[in-house]
């Protein structure tokens, strides 16, 4: 990878040279640009201005992928509601900045979320500002000028110039594709200094230049939590955008099943690896750390790692969802028998959890509470955890001052799915806890989970961990299961691993 160079700054336009005498650099961090010379960053040779004048010249015009954004109606219509709601005071919604992996190499760029909503935007460090106004609220995107041609950024500055990093949408640009009124991000200052001693509020914590612009506001915590309990309720592109990214998870689990016979020889890292290439393939990226668990590591809740290794015999527990390229993410689990089969043992177990996660189900509809899917999936385990001997008295384990049978089962068993993997995470306690209502999208998820080590546990099952999971979107009658297209049922999902295996193997030739 060839290093970065100079950091950003400001447009650095510069003026045809004249004939002159050849000079030696005279440039600095401090001082970037002199008659003859530009800074290129540390450890990096200025370059002459000839060859930024010869850089200039000779381009066809390039740009973006032009078009109206698919989201561009859904987010106007959603800017305005949140105006309505917030009415009388300026928003301000950053995106945030790219991220430093190590040294001068950043993550991947992921838009911040409440932007995402309001404008589909995906450029780094734009800004939406959405002001009152007579009627309607006014938005204006604020986003950087494109470092191309007519800059010597264009080749000098690696972190945002076109020639490193490909095109990008400047305010001519991002107006056209996402329908907006638009600035150039070096306004921005300006713009908000100008708006002093009137209502402003700010999601903060997402970029710090943004945030030093304008002063904490008790509306703050307001507009955050306004953002997250307009998103409880899933418009039609929103729940197209889930069934396409759960689609593609259903993909990425048949790849992994196809490549199981590698990941024998490879271990978990192959589970990982196969399931995030489908979710560069089919979207943006995963939409959270794929948990890749087999054996005992399926009973650590959160298994990230992924760097054990994975024995015939062996329970895979595979958390995992494809984030779409709108940013729309599944998050689906399945406990799948490494070689094909349950064992009798995995197979009591197994049934105890899909028996809990289809008595959750069955509790959803429009005007339960949020609690509803767990409190019954959790009188299913509890029950289970009694006929296997971990319990003694269900009622006694299910008393909300003891609550005995989380040792076994620690985590809850829902959570809402959207934008993010547990999506409206900033809404009001009495409204995310409330009742649901139609067009809410969440997980149902209970599992079982024995530690290698938990003495209370009989032998057979210690090192056992089994979590079924899928996304539930809150119909007019009831739950729909929108990842239902992938098997819950213990022989029937021992029957879909035999059809994936007749397919033949996932051929990786690692190690080859």
């Amino acid at each position: 990878m060839v290093g970065r160079g100079s950091p950003r700054g400001a447009l650095g336009y510069i003026e045809p040279m004249t004939d002159r005498p050849v000079s030696e650099p005279d440039v600095s961090a401090e001082h970037p640009l002199s008659a003859s010379w530009v800074w290129a960053g540390a450890h990096r040779p200025p370059v002459p201005r000839a060859l930024v004048e010869a850089m200039r010249e000779g381009w066809s015009p390039e740009g973006p992928t032009a078009g109206v954004h698919p989201a561009a109606g859904a987010c106007a219509r959603r800017r305005q509601r949140l105006g309505e709601l917030l009415a009388g005071t300026t928003l301000v919604v950053p995106t945030g900045p790219l991220k430093v992996r190590a040294n001068d190499t950043d993550y991947r760029f992921r838009p911040g979320t409440d932007f995402s909503y309001l404008t589909g935007c995906d450029e780094p460090d734009a800004v939406l500002v959405l002001a009152p106004g007579a009627g309607r609220a006014h938005a204006t995107l604020f986003v950087p000028e494109r470092r191309d041609q007519r800059s010597h950024e264009f080749f000098t500055d690696s972190r945002y110039g076109e020639l490193w990093v490909g095109p990008r949408r400047g305010t001519r640009e991002a107006a056209a594709h996402y329908a907006i009124a638009t600035a150039p991000l070096e306004e921005l200052a300006k713009h908000l200094a100008g708006l002093e001693g009137t209502a402003i509020a700010l999601v903060r914590g997402l970029d710090p230049s943004v945030d030093a612009l304008v002063a904490p506001s008790e509306v703050d915590a307001r507009l955050v939590a306004t953002l997250s309990e307009m998103r409880l309720v899933k418009d039609a592109f929103e729940r197209e955008q889930l069934e396409a990214a759960i689609a593609a998870t259903v993909s990425g689990f048949a790849d992994v099943v196809r490549a199981l016979p590698e990941a024998l020889r490879h271990g978990e890292r192959v589970v990982e690896g196969v399931f995030n290439l489908r979710a560069r393939v089919a979207g943006h990226d995963v939409g959270y750390d794929t948990i890749a668990a087999a054996g005992a590591h399926a009973s650590i809740l959160h298994w990230t790692r992924n760097d054990g290794a994975v024995r015939p015999g062996d329970l895979l527990l595979l958390d995992a969802g494809v984030e779409g390229d709108h940013l729309y993410t599944a998050d689906v689990t399945r406990t799948l028998p490494v070689s094909g089969t349950f064992s009798p043992a995995q197979r009591r177990i197994y049934e105890i959890v899909l028996a809990a996660q289809e008595a959750g189900i069955a509790a959803i509809r429009p005007g339960v509470p949020f609690a509803a899917a767990h409190d019954a999936a959790t009188a299913v385990l509890v029950d289970g955890l009694v006929d296997l001997g971990l319990l003694s008295n269900a009622d006694e384990a299910l008393r909300r001052d003891a609550q005995l049978y989380r040792r076994y089962t620690l985590h809850g068993t829902s959570h809402m799915l959207g934008l993010d993997v547990h999506d409206c995470a900033n809404a009001r306690q009495d409204l995310y806890r409330g009742d649901l209502a139609e067009g809410y999208v969440l997980t149902v998820e209970p599992g079982l989970y024995f530690q290698a080590n938990d003495l209370t546990v009989p032998e057979e099952y210690r090192g056992i961990g089994v979590r079924i999971e899928d996304d539930i979107w809150v119909g007019p009658d009831g739950a729909v299961n929108l990842s239902a297209a992938l098997p819950r049922a213990a022989h029937d999902v021992e029957a879909w691993m035999r059809a994936q295996w007749d397919q033949g193997p996932t051929p990786l030739r690692l190690g080859e």
